[in-house]
Formats: C-alpha cells, structure tokens, sequence
C-alpha cells in the first residue's frame, strides 16, 4: 500500500519504520519539513513529502499528531475523500493523566465529523512508540493487540492488514462509536507505564479460551 504518515515525533517514526520493513511505500510529512526529511533519511524506501497534496498518491493516511493538531494536519495533506484515515490519537491532558473528552464523544469521532469524506478508523492509540518500533513480539508466544474500531469495512481491513503484517494481534473493536472506550483504555495504559512506574514496554489485550 502507499501510504502517508502525518507526524514525525515518536508515534510517527515508529510508523515509518515498521510500514517500510512490511514493504509499503512510504511516505511522511510533518509541521518542520526537516525533521520528516531527518526521519525518511533513517529509514530507506521512506520518502519526505511537502504537506500541501501530501494525500494524493496515498491510499492510507496515518495522523500521527497530538489529538488537538489532528483534524488541521490532515485538511492541510489535500483531498481525503475515499482515503482510509488511521487516528491514532488520544485526547489527553498536558499531564497526560486524563482525557479531555468522553462518554458521548470520541477523538475519533470528532475527526470523522470534521472529515465526513473520510473513511476514519480507529487503531494502534492503546500502543506505546517503543512498543511500535520494537515490533509486537513479547516472547513466549504473547503478541501486542491492535484494536479496530470503525463505521467502514474497507477502513478496517486495511487497519488490519497493516497491523497483521507487523505482527500485531487484532482485535475487532466494533463501530467507530466504541473509540470512547478505547480511548479511556489508552488512557489506563498511559496511567500503569507512567503514573505506577511500569515502564513502556506493556501494552493491554484481551484474553479469550480457544
């Protein structure tokens, strides 16, 4: 697939190294030109883009961004309509320790609502970067969860398909209404690997009896 990544930060230079290792085109674009040029030198078959038209060879688009940059870094890339759009997005507080909105809205929502042209998916927001960049292997046969929630099918195979080919378990989390509980998920992850000191390298799943 080809595929443009929005952000060159944590989140977005773990996406590029893993979306070139399972052998997409690869592109990124980011607010400072320079650091997205930095980040497609370090990882060859990656290409830096010029936001302006940045989507009109993508057939994903990636929003690596903070929640509250989100829905303007993507209507700066061009034309979305059609495109799948992974939001990886959570809407959290400068301390990270709380989510700004909730219950009857989503992060994911309000960029869908903003970009109705759009087929929004939400994926990989309960993934820490150096979980990403790492790859989803934990040993002993435990693999990291994606979780998968959106109003399109389309969207969602190809979430999955990205996820899957990385090595990511994935689970079907249902309609895009149900970011509003993977977000307060996130959330809680966020809390264990900062606020009680277990570190980055953790990540939630569900477990089910074969």
């Amino acid at each position: 697939m080809n595929i443009l990544v929005i952000g060159a930060g944590q989140m977005g230079s773990a996406f590029v190294k893993q979306l070139v290792r399972s052998g997409h085109q690869v592109s990124v674009t980011a607010r400072d030109l320079a650091k997205a040029e930095a980040l497609a030198a370090a990882h060859p078959g990656a290409s830096a883009v010029a936001s302006e038209s940045a989507a009109a060879e993508a057939d994903v688009v990636v929003v690596a961004t903070a929640f509250d940059d989100a829905v303007s870094a993507l209507q700066s890339v061009g034309e979305l309509d059609g495109k799948v759009v992974i939001d990886i997005t959570n809407p959290l507080t400068p301390d990270y320790m709380g989510l700004t909105i909730g219950h009857d809205t989503s992060a994911a929502e309000r960029i869908a609502r903003a970009l109705p042209g759009a087929e929004l998916v939400k994926a990989f927001n309960t993934v820490f970067a150096p979980v990403l960049a790492n790859g989803a292997d934990f040993g002993g046969g435990q693999r990291v969860s994606v979780f998968v929630a959106s109003d399109s099918q389309r969207a969602k195979r190809a979430a999955s398909d990205i996820a899957q080919a990385m090595g990511f378990e994935v689970i079907d989390a249902g309609g895009l209404v149900n970011a509003r509980y993977l977000e307060p998920l996130a959330g809680l992850n966020i809390y264990l690997g900062y606020g009680a000191g277990l570190g980055t390298d953790i990540a939630p799943t569900w477990l089910h009896k074969a």
